[in-house]
């Protein structure tokens, strides 16, 4: 057996690596190395500074539950909040001096005989660890729409993952591709001072009223002071969203008419936003509330009732040096194409570098060859001494801190039940993640997933062959597997 560099390597250095290292630290562990391709810690909340970003869900929940924030500034904080919150969390648990940016992650490989992971770095250098765990988070890597033509496009091109601050809309003449959660957030502040501003949708969303309030700098003291109120806050906006959740997404065959009653709401919002019926109609989802993340805003609807404001929804024929055709022939003359286009999650993301286990098994081949699946959402059987953090199954709960102390839980039972028998190794059986798979799959069938009509959604909670990374289940019923799962469904060595 080989000895390695470090126990631990974490790949990705935002919420998910910073949870498992702080995890890890307070289990003993020190040699651990966080690798980043950014330059500074955060995930996504380095990497996206649009305009407009903000939280999707109440602040106080997309928080982790061992380190609340008093100082949220509104109910959903925009994004700086979010990148200094992280920066608390770094510094305050010590998990900085671990953490080596720039340092893009090429692939990963299980050396049998050494019993360890050889990880190498783009550059060209080869790192070795006990462990490994991927923190690459699900929307980490942008898709780039295949348009004829937009190599040839003369003007500036912005991606909202990679946003040039520097870029001004003052006066502009602006394309914007894509009417998903970024663009419900960007669009109100680009048709500001946009001259004009073409809006291209290919499938339309559900939008909701967003109950949105700052947070006076008195009560944020007094949260400061008394912990214990701001918990109480923190459950209510975490009651609030299960609930949701639980009846009208994981529960929708007996509670479609909550899902059916979310969706009048979101028609009642285009209603009183816009009087134009063949607009309204535009804008109007033709599948099932939940499919899709429902996004909330107060003015999304509003600006196509803008004069600088238009919709586009026929389709992109092509992109010419200074225009955008339509499929209808409308020509559009653009100064700035703004790409809204999400992210590659299943292509690009599940997983994120190459990763290759056990008798020469590639992860990436292996999922699309047998399904989309992991057990308990982190360990895949053939890959030792490794957990995913995003993955097939992973994504449970109220946000991604709640997915991130979930999988906690499990890491605390597993390395606890190492560390009592002094082995060093661990791989999930094929028995246990088949177990685990087959009744995740039972229980897709009574979700908005399995019994809801998303054929037209494209939402990326589905892959191309139809699996869901969403898991099934309520927040305390996935707490309760991680703190109990039966330690027979790995082999410890």
């Amino acid at each position: 057996m080989g000895l390695p560099q470090y126990d631990v390597i974490v790949v990705g250095a935002g919420f998910g690596g910073m949870g498992a290292s702080i995890q890890l630290k307070k289990m003993g562990f020190e040699n651990i190395l966080i690798l980043d391709r950014e330059d500074d810690l955060g995930g996504t909340w380095h990497v996206n500074h649009y305009p407009g970003l903000a939280v999707d869900i109440p602040s106080p929940t997309y928080s982790y539950w061992f380190e609340p924030n008093p100082n949220w500034s509104r109910l959903y904080a925009p994004g700086s909040e979010l990148k200094a919150y992280a920066n608390h969390v770094a510094d305050k648990y010590d998990v900085r001096k671990h953490m080596r940016f720039n340092s893009p992650v090429d692939g990963a490989r299980w050396d049998d005989d050494a019993q360890l992971w050889q990880v190498a770095l783009s550059g060209g250098e080869t790192l070795t660890s006990r462990y490994l765990i991927t923190a690459t988070g699900y929307l980490s890597q942008p898709r780039k729409p295949d348009i004829p033509g937009i190599e040839d496009f003369q003007g500036r091109i912005v991606h909202s993952m990679d946003w040039d601050d520097d870029y001004s809309p003052d006066g502009d003449r602006i394309g914007l591709i894509g009417t998903g959660a970024t663009a419900v957030q960007l669009i109100p502040q680009l048709s500001q001072s946009a001259a004009d501003l073409t809006v291209y949708q290919r499938t339309p969303i559900h939008v909701v009223p967003k109950l949105d309030f700052p947070i006076p700098p008195f009560v944020r003291r007094l949260f400061a002071l008394v912990p214990m109120l701001q918990r109480a806050f923190r459950w209510t906006t975490d009651v609030n969203l299960e609930s949701m959740m639980i009846l009208s997404v994981l529960n929708f065959k007996c509670f479609r008419v909550l899902s059916v009653g979310a969706a009048y709401l979101s028609q009642l919002l285009r209603f009183v936003s816009i009087r134009d019926k063949d607009l309204r109609a535009k804008l109007t989802p033709d599948y099932d509330f939940g499919c899709k993340r429902p996004t909330y805003s107060n003015s999304y609807y509003r600006m196509f009732t803008k004069p600088n404001v238009h919709l586009q929804a026929s389709g992109i024929e092509r992109v010419e040096p200074d225009s955008i055709v339509a499929c209808d022939g409308t020509r559009s003359q653009i100064d700035t194409l703004v790409l809204c286009t999400g992210f590659d999650l299943w292509e690009a993301n599940i997983p994120a570098i190459e990763i290759i286990g056990r008798d020469a098994r590639n992860l990436g081949k292996w999922w699309r060859d047998n399904g989309f699946q992991a057990y308990q959402g982190v360990s895949v059987p053939g890959f030792p001494n490794f957990l995913s953090l995003a993955g097939p199954y992973a994504s449970s709960g109220l946000s991604y801190c709640n997915t991130m102390e979930y999988q906690m839980r499990h890491r605390d039972r597993l390395f606890g039940e190492l560390r009592r028998r002094s082995a060093t190794t661990f791989e999930v059986t094929e028995d246990a993640n088949s177990a685990f798979n087959d009744r995740m799959s039972k229980m897709l069938g009574k979700t908005v997933f399995g019994s809801g009509d998303c054929a037209r959604s494209r939402s990326y909670y589905f892959s191309p062959s139809g699996e869901t990374l969403v898991r099934p289940a309520s927040t305390n019923q996935t707490n309760r597997e991680n703190d109990s799962f039966p330690l027979s469904d790995y082999v410890i060595t």
